[in-house]
């Protein structure tokens, strides 16, 4: 059985529906070079090559016939920079053609590193003795050491670095001296430029309070925080002035001149079909970082349409900031033995700040459950009304949202459903994940657990309420919330489980440039029994390929049940599943 996903994607997204602009370019050949890669010359040189994305291309490298003039300089500026500075080459060139014959010659390397300072320095000074001296790379150290210093709250530090070079006897001296100085805090934040937005507002978003100690960290997560209300099209945060180790923060703000955004597109999967989605946000409605939602989807098996009104900030108390959103709807989706209709409205306060978030809300649902063609043992038909109160916690410590590289990340779900009446479903369920992330050498560890049960009090609830696997985001070897409760390694039902547990490893690695690779395995269990995590597990493993664009990977996966290799899935995704 297989389940094979394809998604159309705005070409434009990657660059890709640009036209293309004839310059005169002329063929380079580079050789003699045996200590540096011609790839990394190429790219020093702007020397155009084919792109993986424009396989159609001439694979030739190409100059643009500007840049030939500059090519003794470029080259001597690249040779100097990774420590070859007695390097050689002659440059022939004709009509069509550019050949140059490199002779890298002895590089310079280091002699002595002498350090002296009061702050641990070492892990960012990546030289040893004897190692090729590249200035670069030693500007690079100096610069993670102030980087290094500010997020710590260094911001009076003393740092003199030098590095005496010796061109005739290939030798290179550094001298790193410091002294941090005292921690600095944050001092008073001060607004400009957000005339239809409250200082309330945008003092929420706000992580570099007065009196904290300073953190570059800090004014990242304010500029994201502000960022995210998409409410301003431009952010500046000046924390460059200094008053006795006090940090003045000074935000600049320019309110979004087109409020309105849309987006659509049109795709195909092999289960839903044919399918068209459109969303139109109204940002900055009514002014105070408002937002307005509207979305669609349609396709044969499945429809959608939803409102979002999002209001930040509505309510304050001692610098508490709390946020409300309200969002309802028409759902109408086929599973794989049923269909759900769902009518549905869900109001919630939320508040958050530094990597913290928590949620509360209170939620109704008209779900009506009705038979596809034949019904299916064990799945529960007919009306139900659902009301709800519930609760979320997140605890976000990932370097990145959209591709994270180091971090972890906690969050736990809890939803009560109120027993209005005899005949009402009267529950608990539970959801909790973990995630932790880590890089070396470019390569990505990542891990994502989730666990969850339903405990029915009294009725039964809905079998869309129930838990299912498959997906992106669960077991790659199937296709969205196509596992239900699982009976073997290979086999499954229709039915919804009560309880849940999902098991996934997986590891990217660079293969060139912004493509990486990937090996995965996601391993499931669905249970018909609350609190019962001891059931069959189907284990899937597959690869991957992710092309890393400004808005998070493009990924592209293939999964497969390890005990049966004739189901398979073939999914794409934008962003990170951890």
């Amino acid at each position: 059985m297989r389940n094979i996903v394809f998604v159309f994607f705005a070409i434009s997204l990657l660059g890709l529906a640009e036209e293309e602009v004839i310059e005169e370019t002329k063929t380079i050949e580079i050789l003699g070079a045996t200590q540096i890669s011609i790839d990394e010359i190429e790219e020093a040189l702007d020397v155009k090559t084919r792109d993986w994305l424009r396989f159609w291309r001439d694979s030739t490298p190409r100059i643009h016939v500007e840049l030939i003039k500059s090519l003794p300089q470029t080259l001597k500026s690249f040779f100097d920079s990774e420590g070859y500075y007695n390097a050689t080459y002659t440059i022939g060139e004709n009509n069509s053609s550019v050949r140059i014959l490199i002779n890298e010659n002895e590089p310079v390397k280091i002699s002595s590193i002498y350090i002296e300072s009061d702050y641990d320095i070492t892990p960012f000074i990546a030289f040893k003795e004897r190692d090729i001296f590249k200035p670069k790379q030693f500007v690079k150290s100096k610069n993670a050491i102030i980087a290094k210093l500010l997020s710590d709250g260094y911001c009076s530090y003393d740092l003199d670095t030098k590095a005496y070079v010796d061109i005739e006897t290939h030798k290179a001296d550094l001298i790193y001296k410091l002294k941090k100085g005292e921690i600095c805090t944050f001092g008073d934040t001060t607004i400009k430029g957000a005339e239809e937005v409250s200082d309330a507002v945008v003092l929420s978003r706000v992580e570099a309070l007065k009196g904290e100690q300073f953190s570059t960290e800090k004014i990242k997560a304010t500029y994201q925080r502000l960022e995210d209300l998409e409410a301003f099209d431009s952010i500046l945060i000046n924390a460059d002035r200094k008053i006795y180790n006090v940090v003045p923060v000074d935000i600049t703000l320019k309110l979004l001149e087109n409020p309105y955004y849309f987006s659509g597109g049109i795709g195909y999967d092999s289960y839903a079909g044919a399918r068209v989605q459109a969303q139109l946000v109204k940002r900055n409605f009514f002014g105070n970082a408002q937002k307005l939602i509207l979305t669609g989807n349609y396709s044969k098996k499945e429809q959608l349409y939803d409102i979002d009104f999002f209001r930040p900030s509505l309510i304050n108390y001692k610098n508490y900031y709390l946020d409300l959103g309200i969002n309802g709807g028409y759902s109408n989706l086929e599973y794989e033995g049923f269909k759900e209709e769902k009518e549905y409205l869900k109001a919630f306060a939320a508040y958050q700040f530094d990597k913290l978030f928590l949620k509360a809300g209170m939620a109704a649902e008209n779900i009506n459950i009705s038979v596809l063609t034949v019904p299916e043992p064990g799945v529960i038909y007919g009306n139900f009304v659902l009301y709800y109160p519930y609760f979320q916690v997140v605890y976000d410590a990932r370097d990145d949202r959209l591709d994270p590289q180091n971090g972890y990340y906690f969050s736990g779900y809890l939803e009560y459903g109120i027993p209005y009446s005899v005949d009402a479903s009267d529950y608990i369920k539970m959801l909790f994940e973990a995630r932790g992330i880590y890089t070396w050498n470019n390569i990505t560890f990542a891990t994502v657990g989730k666990i969850g049960t339903i405990e029915e009090i009294s009725n039964l609830l809905p079998e869309s309420k129930l838990f299912f696997g498959g997906g992106s985001f669960s077991n790659r070897a199937y296709g969205y919330n196509e596992l239900g409760v699982i009976s073997s390694p290979v086999q499954y039902s229709v039915d919804g489980a009560l309880s849940m547990a999902n098991l996934t490893f997986e590891l990217n690695y660079p293969i060139k440039e912004n493509i990486y690779g990937a090996i995965f395995t996601d391993n499931t269990m669905l249970s018909a029994k609350s609190y019962d995590f001891s059931s069959d597990i189907i284990t899937s493993a597959g690869i991957g390929i992710r092309y890393i664009t400004p808005v998070g990977p493009l990924k592209l996966d293939v999964g497969t049940n390890v005990r049966d290799t004739s189901q398979y899935n073939i999914q794409f995704q934008l962003g990170q599943s951890f």
